[in-house]
């Protein structure tokens, strides 16, 4: 059973009341990245390639806003706010339909009970996007689930 945004809210920080929908809490842009050097996925280890931050540019219409002017291609999207998976829980991350609807899509993976950070998802974008930082993306959902054990892998306490 997926849990109701009110409740999503309280394991997410910071938020706010614009932020928590009936079903879940809405995610916010933090920063971008492109990957530069390859990673590598093997039975016993994992590296993850460099990557470099993609500056955004002041918007003379956006108040000021940074904005992220993105051409076709994949990027790393980094969440703003903490996530804290309870026990009894998995969480997912979706993107927003807007998201959708200007031709990209938020790739992401199932966040274990026990998982506390500042997670990241793959933006894939198809026809030049421009994002705001802080502006609303993705919705981060929990639902209730049996678990053994907790989260204790690398990326626990991530950007905290």
């Amino acid at each position: 059973m997926f849990r109701s945004g009110a409740f999503v809210a309280e394991h997410v920080s910071p938020t706010d009341d614009d932020q928590v929908q009936p079903n879940g809490v809405d995610l916010t842009l933090g920063a971008v990245y492109e990957q530069v050097a390859p990673g590598y996925l093997g039975r016993s280890g994992k590296t993850v390639g460099e990557r470099r931050p993609v500056e955004p540019v002041e918007e003379e219409d956006a108040a000021d806003v940074p904005t992220y002017r993105l051409d076709p291609g994949g990027y790393v999207a980094e969440y703003a706010e903490r996530i804290r998976i309870p026990e009894g829980h998995v969480g997912f991350v979706l993107p927003r339909s807007s998201l959708m609807r200007n031709s990209s899509m938020l790739h992401t993976a199932v966040w274990d009970a026990g998982y506390e950070g500042r997670g990241e998802g793959l933006l894939e974008v198809h026809h030049e996007l421009a994002v705001e930082r802080g502006a609303r993306f993705a919705q981060f959902v929990l639902a209730a689930a049996d678990h053994e054990g907790t989260y204790e892998g690398d990326y626990q306490g991530e950007r905290l």
